[in-house]
């Protein structure tokens, strides 16, 4: 039976495409955003999670685990999260309950009995389901089915992407899903590196096809402060949005809903205290894409 690893299944979302939908987390992503919400999505494999405030430094995991993948350090217990076999062993033994894990297997029958719980919601809001992550299509042989499985139920399927995945892949998958919600996060491919771990090359050419092909493409620019938040940084997006003739935009203000899940992870995070952005605030950056005769909104 073929199975993905996914790591949440969201009821009645509102902010993932039209409608009220289901949205369907998977874990894995190519990239390594530094204010990244879900860092719990991009290794594709279980992790465990420790709550040091419930830890009692008892060290019960690290004398069970079978492949010597916890340590004591600096009065914590840490992880070598490529030696994690996801046996789940060191949760099942915590006498506090101070470790816990981010993922499961799933079978694509599995997610889809819960996304038919809601079709009712689907056909009254002209909703459905959205894939997201991670980086959906970072499971491709799994997605694909999950997709076929959804389309017999005729639900509407959306998809957040970063468009970072090997052409003939994407252009694969990208021309099933009812909408591809893309991000865009900079126009500077050095600066696209620096901040994500990879270049943006590989995005615009996946965001120009599927333009191109008359997909239902929305383009989301998540501002970020002291990465792409000035009126220049705007004003050059705007022209990238133009030059792949998208017509629409979404602004997504930086937030902090992510920042627990770093110390969980026992992982730096390196926008801790960085104040979060509302949409009052970009309403002078939204301006500059309006300017371009981009449909921008908030």
């Amino acid at each position: 039976m073929c199975k993905g690893i996914t790591f949440n299944i969201q009821k009645f979302s509102i902010h993932d495409g039209p409608g009220i939908r289901t949205t369907v987390f998977l874990k894995g992503c190519p990239l390594k955003c530094q204010w990244c919400s879900n860092p719990e999505s991009q290794l594709e494999k279980i992790q465990i999670l420790c709550d040091h405030d419930k830890c009692l430094k008892c060290q019960t995991c690290l004398r069970n685990c079978p492949v010597q993948a916890i340590y004591f350090e600096d009065q914590k217990i840490k992880f070598h999260f490529d030696r994690c076999i996801g046996c789940l062993q060191c949760v099942d033994m915590c006498p506090v309950d101070a470790l816990s894990n981010e993922g499961e297997y799933q079978s694509v029958d599995e997610i889809v009995a819960v996304c038919k719980q809601d079709m009712d919601f689907y056909e009254e809001s002209n909703g459905g389901v959205t894939i997201s992550g991670g980086e959906g299509m970072s499971q491709p042989l799994f997605l694909k089915k999950l997709i076929a499985a959804l389309k017999k139920e005729n639900i509407h399927i959306a998809i957040e992407t970063t468009g970072y995945i090997a052409e003939n892949i994407f252009q694969d998958l990208a021309k099933q899903f009812d909408l591809l919600l893309f991000d865009v996060k900079h126009y500077d491919r050095s600066r696209h590196f620096e901040y994500t771990g990879v270049y943006n090359d590989l995005i615009i050419t996946n965001l120009k096809w599927a333009i191109a092909q008359g997909i239902e493409v929305l383009p989301r620019i998540p501002v970020i402060p002291g990465f792409n938040d000035t009126l220049d940084d705007a004003r050059q997006l705007a022209e990238l949005l133009k030059e792949v003739n998208a017509s629409r935009v979404q602004l997504l203000p930086f937030h902090q809903f992510g920042e627990k899940k770093y110390t969980l992870l026992i992982k730096e995070y390196k926008y801790k205290n960085v104040e979060m952005l509302h949409p009052e605030d970009l309403k002078d950056y939204q301006q500059e894409f309006i300017k371009k005769g981009l449909d921008c909104f908030i």
